[in-house]
């Protein structure tokens, strides 16, 4: 028997067990299957974008002030300290360039491996 042929076999007798049963307990039981489909999840098929927007909304939704404030201050503390630390190696690459432009050093001195050492040392005087 394959299995088409016992599908409907199955579906035959359910249909004629349905003659049987009482009409207050199909009464019942469509109510209860109602209020089965009233509380059932309904799956939704969403893109990849969507479902990352979901996740942002509900994110925010459960997002405190302070911690917006606070993280606004931390960002607003690391833009500031990594602006003030590339002005400061700026200043310090400018010292050196003016210090090596206005001197009248020989070429040698370029080369030599302790060169760099001087600069930093005199840069930081």
């Amino acid at each position: 028997m394959n299995e088409l042929h016992l599908a409907y076999k199955v579906r035959h007798h359910l249909n004629q067990g349905l003659r049987d049963i009482p009409v207050e307990t199909i009464g019942r039981l469509e109510m209860i299957r109602q209020r089965a489909l009233t509380h059932q999840k309904v799956s939704v098929h969403q893109s990849v974008l969507a479902g990352t927007g979901s996740f942002v909304h509900d994110c925010l939704d459960r997002l405190d002030f302070r911690q917006l404030f606070l993280a606004l201050v931390v960002v607003f503390g690391i833009a500031t300290y990594t602006y003030w630390y590339a002005d400061q190696s700026i200043t310090e690459l400018e010292i050196i360039d003016s210090a090596l432009l206005s001197d009248d050093l020989p070429i040698a001195a370029f080369t030599d491996r302790g060169f760099d050492a001087w600069l930093k040392s005199s840069a930081s005087q």
